[in-house]
């Protein structure tokens, strides 16, 4: 009996400690999984709440591009039309009807500037409903000189954002100008050009701008009044200053509103009412206005702190029951399952980050079937799920623009940095044709804001299509190869820094010439460092080995992936490889030949353009109702040029120079006059009466229906319009 007595004992001792070893587990694991689920879901905050600032500045930035880009296209016909005032009101009319984020615009004459229209003169035109309507902004009531839209930018110089102001004057609403002073033709300050954005698509843009159900947005001004909040009575009544003297504890307050006015991007936690709450905070570029997101403790961290609660009631009903343990196991496989399936979820996300990252990249190879000047063939391998490698490519006036590049680091992060890498290049080199400049604002506008210290390195390139002549910016990237017949050899490079390592960096560009068969391999460190299972490396001689200026560029890359494959075997890779292959190929068997003529802006010189003409039709062969179509065309173009693209008594040239193919006649017309871009101008509608018609812009139109293609575009100080025509 005594035996059984100690042997039950030692079972229920045995059980006990089982259950308390099993009790204890699960509490550790328990405080374990709480600890980490808290810095987890602030994590996952903070990335919500940023990354929503962060859509929500790139939101806001898009509608002050559009205005602000819209104002300057009508600069130069501001700075013509400022001496004749009835002009004036079709220009303001225009800005708002092309530009649908654009309330209200204006033209303000300096005071007493028009002699016939008095001391203020400010045609303006706006919105009401879907009709254009007209009011004139300079009265006694309404004294405009002495308003921020108008001072302002006189003083600075500059296009300027006005602090948010209710306009009783024009728009009669909440709303914000962007404003830039005139000059006339002869260099005079002449009057004020601007643009009234309604502030309605804010609050509409922000109120969608919720990380979780009980957090709110704020949005305040350059010196700190309060534009959005909760509380529609602190709207333009109050400031972040006057809103912190009000809070008990003031000192904190007013650190935050120094850090969001001075431009700063961070979080901070502060209490208010005894509660505490999180603040996310970033500033929106150029307009001086600062957002910010704030969520309460109980927001970010409800969920967990109930899930502990829980947890910890189910522990200490289970002490009393052998069960637990049971229990314990199966949460514990539950959890197992949650992992697991999140796991599965965090794969299938990145499958997804990978098709977007892939869908930025040019597809279409050979990108260009149309045409038999270039062959193209590029492969991108990350080596994980997204990477940083990049390449891209387009045509724009027979002129190739291309890059490549690399981005430190791999996964998420880099991919990241590429997107945004590629969306630079895209825009800056639709509207540069210098490498050298291009790569010289990437690099100003990524190192600015290059919190993660991250770097890329890229080769940057601009290939003629017609010359081969090859214009290109090194920024730290590994030299490229010129396939020539008699081997490959490396293309000369000069040692500038890789982008984003620091503002203000000289960047230098070279320049050389490809012939018909040369092609230039481009690649990143994937390829010459990938390693064997060995640790060693592909190396630049087995590069040089795999490249053959015989084959096809989808042949060459082709041949290049597999030698690298075959060294590397089965080892995994270690970084992201990418390769561009550019060959030349235009057919130096085509017949090309060149005219050129220079007038001087005189209208008397015209006649000398018919002769001209009349040669380049002779040796292109056309007949007379061509020529004569494509002599009123270049006509108009260069009248036009000889009538405005000079201040009024100057001297200047016009430089016409034709270029002359079997199957196209080409015309560049350049000056180095005002700039104006009249391709910009809305076509003329001919269907019109003509007392209805607007002045102006049948010209541009006539040119439009004769030429094939119209280009225009500003480089070194230079307008450059491009006309094609097209021969059978």
């Amino acid at each position: 009996m005594a035996k059984k007595d100690s042997f039950n004992i030692a079972a229920a001792l045995q059980g006990m400690m089982i259950i308390i070893v099993a009790l204890l587990t699960v509490e550790a694991s328990s405080l374990i999984q709480y600890f980490y689920s808290q810095r987890i879901i602030k994590e996952e905050a903070e990335r919500r709440a940023q990354g929503q600032l962060d859509a929500t500045e790139l939101n806001i930035n898009s509608i002050v591009d559009q205005v602000e880009t819209a104002v300057r296209n009508n600069l130069w016909s501001a700075s013509i039309q400022v001496t004749n005032p009835d002009s004036l009101w079709n220009l303001v009319r225009g800005i708002v009807k092309d530009n649908p984020v654009i309330y209200g615009s204006s033209i303000a004459l300096m005071e007493n500037y028009s002699k016939t229209e008095g001391r203020m003169f400010a045609p303006y035109a706006h919105r009401e409903g879907n009709d254009i309507v007209f009011g004139q902004l300079g009265t006694e009531e309404y004294d405009y000189l002495s308003k921020e839209w108008f001072v302002k930018p006189l003083e600075t110089g500059g296009g300027y954002w006005s602090e948010p102001y209710y306009d009783e004057g024009g728009g009669d609403m909440l709303m914000t100008t962007y404003s830039i002073p005139v000059k006339d033709r002869k260099g005079r300050t002449a009057a004020v050009l601007t643009a009234d954005v309604s502030l309605d698509w804010l609050n509409s843009l922000l109120e969608g701008v919720q990380v979780y159900p009980n957090s709110f947005n704020m949005l305040v001004s350059r010196t700190g009044k309060i534009m959005l909040a909760p509380a529609e009575t602190l709207v333009m009544q109050k400031t972040v200053q006057e809103l912190a003297a009000q809070q008990d504890d003031s000192s904190t307050f007013n650190s935050i509103n120094k850090a969001m006015l001075s431009g700063e991007r961070g979080s901070v936690s502060f209490k208010y009412k005894g509660k505490v709450n999180y603040m996310f905070f970033n500033q929106v570029a150029r307009t001086g206005w600062s957002m910010s997101i704030v969520i309460p403790h109980d927001e970010i961290y409800g969920s967990v702190n109930k899930m502990g609660k829980t947890v910890l009631l189910t522990q200490i009903i289970g002490i009393l029951m052998l069960i637990l343990v049971l229990w314990a196991s199966l949460f514990r496989q539950k959890k197992m399952q949650e992992v697991t399936v999140s796991k599965n979820r965090i794969e299938d996300e990145l499958k997804v980050a990978r098709g977007i990252q892939m869908s930025m990249l040019p597809k279409i190879l050979p990108p260009y079937p149309e045409t038999s000047d270039v062959d193209m063939s590029a492969i991108i391998v990350p080596a994980k799920e997204v990477g940083g490698d990049l390449y891209d490519f387009f045509v724009r006036n027979e002129k190739m623009f291309f890059c490549i590049g690399d981005v430190s680091g791999k996964g998420v992060p880099a991919s990241l940095v590429m997107a945004v890498t590629r969306s630079l290049f895209r825009t800056l080199a639709a509207h540069e044709i210098s490498p050298q400049r291009i790569v010289t604002t990437m690099n100003e506008s990524m190192s600015a804001t290059n919190e993660s210290n991250m770097f890329v390195t890229l080769f940057c390139g601009v290939l003629d299509l017609q010359s081969g002549h090859l214009r290109y910016c090194n920024a730290g990237h590994n030299a490229p190869y010129l396939v020539k017949a008699d081997g490959p050899v490396q293309l000369s490079v000069e040692p500038n820094l890789p982008l984003a390592v620091l503002e203000n960096t000289p960047y230098s560009e070279q320049e050389m010439d490809l012939t018909t068969g040369e092609g230039l391999f481009l690649y990143t460190d994937g390829l010459n460092e990938a390693e064997d299972s060995s640790l060693v490396q592909f190396g630049e001689k087995r590069l040089e080995k795999a490249l053959n200026s015989i084959l096809s560029a989808s042949d060459q890359v082709k041949v290049m992936t597999d030698a690298v494959k075959i060294f590397v075997g089965g080892a995994p890779q270690s970084d992201d490889l990418t390769i561009l292959y550019i060959k030349y190929m235009n057919n130096v068997d085509v017949e090309t030949a060149e005219r050129h003529l220079i007038l001087h802006n005189d209208i008397q010189q015209i006649p000398q353009l018919a002769d001209f003409i009349e040669s380049v039709a002779d040796l292109a062969h056309l007949d007379v109702g061509t020529t004569m179509s494509i002599n009123l065309a270049l006509e108009e173009a260069v009248s036009n040029v000889i009538m405005y693209a000079y201040p009024e008594g100057s001297d200047g040239l016009v430089d016409i120079e034709a270029i002359i193919r079997k199957d196209m006649l080409r015309f560049i017309i350049s000056d180095n006059g005002i700039a104006f871009d009249p391709t910009a101008a809305p076509d003329a509608d001919v269907n019109l009466d003509l007392e209805d018609r607007p002045i102006g812009g049948l010209g541009i139109f006539l040119v439009k229906n004769i030429m094939d293609t119209v280009s225009y575009q500003r480089s070194d100080g230079k307008n450059i319009l491009t006309m094609t025509k097209k021969l059978s």
